[in-house]
């Protein structure tokens, strides 16, 4: 069986995108080729890796991509936009037979102290962990431990 394509889509592939790719992988990478990407790529937030590593992801081989590295490449099924900016700004790619927005705010617009900002990541990191479960779910997809 072919897998199917799924691509993580936010404003800077820096946080968010990069979150849900690895949960992605981890519960459901047999079924699912899985890719995620910006419109203005900032690089990995630190706090990103620190909050991953915290479950025992390590990010170090990822990268932030350009949206526009995948189009025209890639065909994807499925298009996540885990925020309004990014749903706004997608173009209508062919093929695309399900698009979805998760509405997540970027943690790393969040104003506090050092241990308030990384709090805000572990938040995010555990709604979408959450969203990603549910998400399989709702498909029929028996979530791997």
């Amino acid at each position: 069986m072919k897998k199917l394509n799924v691509l993580f889509l936010c404003s800077h592939n820096q946080a968010r995108s990069q979150m849900a790719e690895a949960f992605l992988k981890k519960y459901a990478g047999d079924l699912f080729n899985v890719y995620s990407a910006g419109f203005e790529p900032k690089g990995i937030h630190p706090y990103t890796r620190i909050v991953m590593e915290e479950k025992g992801y390590d990010l170090s081989e990822h990268s932030s991509k350009d949206l526009k590295r995948y189009l025209g490449e890639v065909h994807f099924g499925i298009i996540i936009t885990v925020c309004k900016r990014a749903n706004e700004l997608c173009p209508t790619i062919p093929g695309v037979s399900t698009r979805i927005l998760w509405d997540i705010k970027d943690p790393s617009s969040f104003n506090g102290t050092e241990e308030e900002k990384i709090d805000k990541f572990r938040q995010v990191r555990d709604i979408l962990e959450k969203k990603i479960k549910s998400w399989l779910k709702e498909q029929n997809i028996k979530v791997k431990l």
